[in-house]
């Protein structure tokens, strides 16, 4: 496993996180004991990085993974947590609602702390409440310890363009644009390392759009985005190769990327995804599937208040 700076953070994180999301049964019904085996494997494998947030599962994966922490030494492991979003359309930026949030998850997780906070999904409310209350809330929770860095996480990136020049944060979470079929993270690299901070990318698969099985049915891209990444995988099949594995490649082969979240709650998944990090990408299949899903690069589709999808491509 490999490892990088996260920006001004002094963290050094693997290039592959965990993200516990999976540990809520947001995408299947799960095991317990499975899921906390599922933490340890990554543990093991050399990850470092793991993220989780109230929202995922209503609590749940927090308190599992909670149990599977508890039996780890502290130092073994980076957490990042968030608040501010709760349920699908259940969103509470406020400054009361954040401090008690913190206090919540830290007991949820057996910890004293988390080594990141973000603001979850900030594309769905006004900028002045992030301004004026979220973000003054996590500069009072850094100063008090309950958390050693502050960040903000969403879907566009027309969010951090916004925000980065605005607010003092440590680090962000962009998610489903540094992948296959979605680069447009790139174009924010000079502002993120103008600012120094810390980038963590996340989704590799773009939430099942890069999957052999095919995209889920809840999955909010258009049908032109799915059925061409669809094509994608089933060329890779057809050559006998995983998708995944090349999208896990590619997403943690850019050192200007820090590191890249993966979530499942199967121990197996874990162990081979880290693996893949240390096995040299196939050039040839990489270019013949970039050729696949050239129509469709860098298409997306909306998340959050019309001000940040003005540009949208999708």
């Amino acid at each position: 496993m490999k490892y990088r700076k996260l920006g001004k953070t002094g963290l050094d994180v693997s290039v592959l996180g965990f993200g516990a999301s999976s540990l809520g049964s947001v995408f299947r019904e799960t095991d317990e004991a499975e899921s906390i085996l599922t933490v340890h494997e990554a543990i093991d494998a050399g990850i470092n990085l793991i993220d989780v947030s109230p929202y995922y599962g209503l609590t749940k994966a927090e308190t599992v993974l909670g149990q599977a922490i508890k039996q780890l030494p502290r130092d073994k492991f980076l957490l990042s947590t968030k608040a501010g979003r709760y349920g699908a359309d259940v969103f509470d930026f406020s400054r009361q609602r954040i401090i008690r949030s913190v206090e919540e998850s830290l007991q949820r997780l057996n910890t004293d702390y988390a080594d990141i906070l973000y603001l979850h999904d900030i594309e769905f409310v006004p900028a002045a409440i992030i301004l004026e209350e979220a973000i003054p809330a996590l500069q009072e929770l850094k100063k008090q310890g309950k958390i050693r860095n502050t960040g903000i996480c969403g879907l566009p990136i027309a969010l951090f363009e916004t925000f980065l020049p605005q607010v003092d944060v440590d680090a962000i979470i962009s998610y489903c644009h540094y992948s296959l079929n979605d680069t447009a993270l790139l174009d924010l690299l000079p502002l993120i390392e103008e600012k120094q901070v810390g980038l963590v990318n996340a989704s590799p698969l773009s939430m099942g759009l890069l999957s052999a099985r095919g995209t889920p049915e809840w999955h909010p891209a258009g049908r032109e985005l799915k059925d061409t990444c669809k094509r994608a995988a089933d060329y890779c099949a057809a050559q006998g190769a995983d998708i995944a594995k090349l999208a896990v490649q590619f997403s943690t082969g850019d050192d200007r990327i820090p590191t890249t979240l993966v979530s499942t709650a199967n121990p197996a998944n874990i162990r081979k995804n880290a693996e893949w990090t240390d096995e040299p990408i196939d050039g040839d299949l990489l270019k013949e599937v970039l050729d696949i899903l050239a129509p469709i690069h860098n298409k997306t589709w909306v998340s959050g208040r019309p001000e940040y999808n003005e540009n949208l491509k999708s």
